[in-house]
């Protein structure tokens, strides 16, 4: 089993800035994929970000692209959702989800694919 611990969300005013945490413990594999879903109320849950072992890049969705950055460190386990710019349509929970393994490209975007998702935390953007 892989448990993920989130935190950083917040209430924040548009235009500001908020980083969200999440570390991976237990059995975690030295091949991973994290990723980052939101969902909004009455909406289905959506890709935000993603990152994978080894890889240099990361991968966004297109919402988010220049606004959000994906970071790790990798002998923590831990990644970093850095959010600027933020909109009231960023308000959502926010879950990081963890695979034991590093997802096909066109893979790191489907929710399904991931075997381990943390708890979520709130982030709210008010105007």
């Amino acid at each position: 089993q892989v448990q993920l611990a989130e935190s950083g969300g917040e209430l924040v005013q548009v235009g500001g800035s908020l980083r969200l945490s999440c570390t991976a413990s237990g059995r975690t594999s030295s091949s991973w994929t994290m990723g980052w879903f939101r969902q909004a109320p009455g909406k289905e849950r959506e890709f935000v970000a993603a990152i994978r072992s080894g890889d240099s890049s990361a991968y966004y969705a297109d919402s988010v692209k220049g606004r959000f950055t994906i970071s790790r460190i990798n002998a923590k386990n831990t990644n970093y959702l850095q959010m600027n710019s933020l909109k009231p349509e960023d308000t959502a929970i926010y879950y990081c989800a963890w695979h034991n393994s590093r997802i096909v490209v066109t893979g790191v975007r489907l929710g399904d694919v991931y075997s381990y998702w943390g708890q979520g935390t709130q982030v709210t953007v008010s105007s």
